[in-house]
């Protein structure tokens, strides 16, 4: 499958790492240019490329959105139309601060609704969110089974689409419905969201 990753922190290195490993064609892009992604590319091998925003959106079977919440409005302007994308949405409402993660309070409003008011006419799935980056980054397979990644979406070849990435790439890909009554589960706030949750398919 070809990814394409906006964003090359944490969350989008990490997904890269896994997506690559699984034998997919990833091309990731940041804000300051392919230029700076050189050495990350070494690591990733020759799965991995490197472009624009438009150019990973264009590129992309699955457009990843790895960006801070802070980040996510400047990010998507840099695509020119979101229609019809499959986009996989990560992002919490947090910053990262000297104390460490600070929660960014949505007005009450979830976050899959705002994300997909910035990415008009994209085929959304809310998923790999409900683990901190560093254990994403982790190898999926733990204590005899694999993590399990939670899935929502209106649209069910997208949410297929994703559920493929996600188990080809060691994880166990669980489908809660639409995102209005299963991203409601795993958003933040919701009962299965958090760090401390730990979901394990044997």
């Amino acid at each position: 499958m070809r990814v394409g990753i906006i964003g090359a922190g944490r969350v989008g290195t990490a997904l890269g790492r896994h997506f690559t490993r699984a034998g997919h064609q990833v091309m990731l892009a940041n804000s300051r240019g392919p230029q700076t992604l050189a050495q990350l590319l070494d690591e990733l091998g020759e799965k991995a490329s490197a472009g624009t925003p438009q150019e990973a959106a264009d590129f992309g079977e699955v457009v990843v959105l790895a960006v801070q919440w802070d980040q996510k409005e400047g990010a998507v302007a840099l695509v020119s139309s979101w229609d019809g994308r499959i986009v996989l949405d990560p992002v919490n409402p947090s910053r990262e601060t000297v104390n460490g993660l600070e929660h960014i309070d949505t007005g009450g409003r979830r976050t899959s609704d705002i994300v997909a008011s910035l990415v008009p006419g994209a085929r959304l799935v809310k998923g790999f969110n409900t683990y901190p980056a560093q254990t994403l980054a982790q190898d999926p397979a733990v204590d005899g089974g694999r993590r399990v990644v939670l899935l929502a979406g209106d649209d069910p070849e997208a949410k297929r689409k994703v559920a493929e990435l996600a188990d080809s790439s060691g994880f166990q890909a669980v489908d809660t419905g639409p995102l209005a009554e299963g991203g409601a589960l795993f958003e933040t706030g919701g009962p299965l969201s958090g760090p401390h949750t730990a979901l394990i398919a044997l």
